[in-house]
């Protein structure tokens, strides 16, 4: 009998790589939100995945890139120590885009990490020929010696569950780490938060990602009803983004509340009335006090 195997991975790669769609499909539901926009995780988000013989814990981390705010600062911090900590780092290559610098730079830092089995994963493979595919793979199994080298599609399921037993095989002896029955350690709140946000970032224009952040201030089931109320904030980091986010007449963040609420209601099992406030929190990224208090 084999013996059972439990232990941290983490996916590095290039934004929009796929690192979170990813993490989501290995642990069969969302606890990672996903977005067109460049990062998009801002903090590491634990998946449990459990298996017959093993239990896979998956950290999903910002992306890496040189940091312009307090915030980006914060977030390399988060990417490098968790990339120190982990078994396995699987290192992300989209099937349909050529390797290129942001990748040899990426891989060239993955030498930093020697404690760590390293696996190449050619993710999004259901968006090219099975030629495409397999020249994908040989460039980038040219970048260095790969313990192992998958290609994977989140999207349609293809090769998600051979990925899963590869990974769970090269993890450590260990007995279960969680309980079987978590699926991630995130609270609800959080969980929340992160879907309004991912919400707001795919309907605000292309200057506005970096400067969303969301808090709850209450939320919870309605007395004597199957109503789950939340009351949140978006905050925007100067007044002149505030009409943005709100758009004509109100128009885009209800439309932001209606998408969330969609998401939030799959959560928490209920329907869903929620409220949100768009605030302000002048120049955030870069003030320790309100990144504390937004809970970065």
């Amino acid at each position: 009998m084999s013996p059972f195997r439990a232990g941290f991975i983490t996916f590095v790669g290039r934004p929009n790589v796929g690192k979170s769609t990813l993490t989501n499909a290995l642990v069969g539901e969302k606890i990672a939100i996903t977005s067109s926009k460049p990062q998009t995780t801002r903090k590491a988000i634990r998946g449990i995945v459990n298996t017959p013989d093993a239990q896979l814990i998956i950290v999903d981390t910002p992306g890496l890139h040189r940091p312009r705010t307090l915030l980006g600062q914060r977030l390399n911090d988060v990417v490098e120590h968790t990339l120190s900590e982990v078994d396995v780092i699987g290192f992300c290559v989209p099937a349909d885009e050529k390797i290129g610098p942001g990748d040899a730079f990426i891989n060239t830092q993955l030498d930093k990490y020697r404690r760590a089995k390293l696996v190449a994963l050619v993710t999004k493979s259901e968006k090219v020929s099975r030629k495409a595919l397999a020249e994908q793979l040989l460039a980038i199994s040219e970048l260095r010696e790969w313990d192992e080298i998958i290609p994977v599609s989140a999207l349609t399921g293809d090769m998600v569950e051979e990925l899963k037993s590869l990974l769970g095989g090269m993890l450590p002896e260990s007995k279960e780490l969680y309980p079987q029955d978590l699926v991630t350690e995130e609270t609800l709140e959080n969980r929340i938060c992160e879907l309004i946000r991912e919400a707001a970032l795919e309907e605000s224009r292309e200057e506005l990602p970096h400067s969303l952040a969301v808090t709850i201030e209450e939320h919870g089931p309605r007395p004597d009803s199957n109503i789950y109320d939340i009351h949140a904030n978006l905050w925007v980091e100067r007044d002149s983004q505030k009409p943005i986010v709100i758009g004509r007449g109100g128009q885009r963040l209800k439309q932001i509340g209606s998408d969330a609420r969609v998401e939030i209601e799959k959560l928490v099992g209920s329907k869903v009335m929620l409220m949100i406030r768009v605030k302000v929190a002048p120049a955030w990224q870069s003030d320790p006090k309100q990144l504390g208090r937004l809970g970065l």
